[in-house]
């Protein structure tokens, strides 16, 4: 664990392996962290805000600081996809395109807080003209992140780089699946410059790092990334600790792909369902998952599709012509498992995939975690394959009629996070964006992403909002002052025509 600037064991020497999904072999060992670890990194995290060596350097100077940080993750791309693939699973190829972009986060959160970020106001007040009202943004202080194993440098430096921008310290839970490139990134940062003790990373499972960390009554905001039924749990550890905290959750998707019968090529249309379903083997909170196809290219598309996804090649993800590497683990591999043959007994067909590749598929089958991917057809609105998320290689297609119909599927789902339309009718577009339930949505592409655009999503998607200007506000609050200028004494309780208000 990274603690107090040191890398240091676990309190009561607990350690677990991280394994590579693809082989089942070990990668490292990192140490599991306890409640102890917890309270003395946020002892160390609170030291250092009240110290203000970090929350009260000036908002350009802590920019400097994060654009030196970028240039060093820059420096260290290449190293750090590897490791990204190797205890995660997910292709090479794919990594070296995202960590590729993970810098900005930290341009971005840095330029924002030093350009205007902290630029206060002065609010009229309503017939007070010998009154004056000054507003401004403060950090919070320390920051509990708990952080997923699907996008692990990815999303923790969406966090933290935020974070760190607006002044607060940090302490980072990382996945315990995938928690190697977190620790990398809290040496790089201090590197670059931040003080010891600002930026704290302790791996540990959620019942005992997690848990402690959430309810620790010296954090002062809460911020996670994972599935739904977690985050409930945190929002009520939260509660049951007895001090208000704001909490920010990015949870669960489901995501629908509406494909209109004027898409400029169903080609194209479904080379780009098969990007925003297959990649990261279909381990992406965005991940389409119910694709929605209108009924005059329905079979067109679906023929090309089933085609396309049986010929995906898997196997080493470190190999640039691999497609599709393994699940996380063998608990997630045998819960898609379940979830398909759930959805196949319910009236679902397996057009293509629907099981765990032989040696002929996959040179690692047997050691790997791998799942073939999967198209599933006949699925109703019943169905568990599309009422629920299935966080792996497998989508369900469905047909619709009118846009309205479309709409209808599309927005029959407690989730909504993210979501897609495919069609070459600029006014169809908007038209059908704006009555989406999604917090973040595309058209004619997908996972696109930018530290400037807003993401989180509707209903049991989750609360609150990472990335843009929203992000670095509720990773602030506000102060205000109000000071009188008139030299006219006041006396309330002398002065029967004193003015109050």
């Amino acid at each position: 664990m990274w603690l107090n600037g040191c890398r240091a064991e676990a309190a009561d020497g607990a350690v677990v392996e991280v394994e590579n999904p693809a082989t089942g072999s070990a990668v490292a060992t990192v140490a599991c962290g306890s409640a102890a670890d917890i309270d003395a990194a946020v002892q160390g995290a609170h030291d250092a805000f009240q110290d203000g060596c970090w929350s009260r350097l000036a908002p350009r100077a802590r920019c400097r600081v994060l654009f030196r940080a970028a240039d060093l993750l820059r420096e260290q791309l290449g190293e750090l996809a590897s490791v990204e693939t190797s205890q995660t699973g997910r292709c090479l190829r794919e990594y070296k395109a995202q960590l590729g972009r993970v810098p900005e986060w930290f341009e971005y959160h840095g330029s924002y807080a030093a350009s205007h970020g902290f630029e206060g106001k002065l609010p009229p007040l309503s017939d007070a003209a010998d009154h004056v009202n000054m507003v401004w943004r403060v950090p919070l202080g320390v920051c509990g992140l708990i952080t997923p194993w699907n996008h692990p440098l990815l999303i923790a430096s969406k966090k933290v780089s935020v974070a760190l921008a607006a002044g607060n310290s940090i302490v980072l839970k990382p996945p315990m699946e995938a928690p190697l490139t977190a620790l990398r990134l809290a040496e790089l940062l201090e590197e670059a410059g931040v003080p010891r003790g600002v930026v704290q990373v302790i791996p540990g499972t959620g019942p005992g790092a997690g848990e402690s960390l959430v309810q620790h009554p010296l954090v002062d905001r809460v911020d996670f990334t994972g599935g739904t039924a977690t985050g409930v749990q945190i929002a009520r550890a939260i509660a049951q600790a007895g001090k208000v905290k704001p909490y920010c959750a990015e949870l669960g998707g489901n995501a629908p792909v509406i494909v209109f019968d004027d898409v400029r090529s169903i080609e194209e249309a479904v080379n780009g369902v098969a990007f925003a379903a297959f990649v990261a083997s279909g381990q992406t909170c965005v991940s389409g998952k119910r694709i929605l196809v209108q009924k005059g290219i329905k079979q067109e598309f679906l023929d090309r599709l089933v085609a396309k996804v049986a010929a995906m090649r898997l196997g080493d993800p470190m190999l640039p012509e691999t497609d599709l590497g393994p699940l996380i683990s063998q608990v997630q591999l045998s819960r898609v498992q379940a979830q398909v043959e759930k959805a196949r007994k319910e009236g679902a067909e397996v057009l293509c995939g629907g099981k765990v590749p032989d040696s002929a598929r996959c040179e690692l089958a047997g050691k790997g975690h791998f799942y073939e991917p999967t198209v599933l057809g006949n699925v109703g609105l019943d169905n568990t394959a599309f009422k629920d998320e299935i966080f792996g290689p497998v989508v369900s297609i469905s047909e619709f009629g009118t846009e309205d119909e479309g709409l209808r599927l599309a927005n029959t789902s407690r989730y909504g996070l993210g979501g897609a339309i495919w069609t070459s009718d600029v006014r169809k577009a908007h038209r059908v964006a704006r009555q989406l339930r999604c917090g973040v949505m595309w058209v004619n592409c997908h996972h696109r992403n930018d530290p400037s655009s807003p993401w989180g999503g509707f209903g049991q998607s989750g609360i609150g909002r990472e990335n843009g200007p929203d992000a670095f506000e509720e990773y602030t609050t506000t102060q205000s002052l109000t000071i009188r200028t008139s030299d006219v004494p006041e006396n309330w309780f002398g002065d029967r025509n004193a003015r109050y208000s």
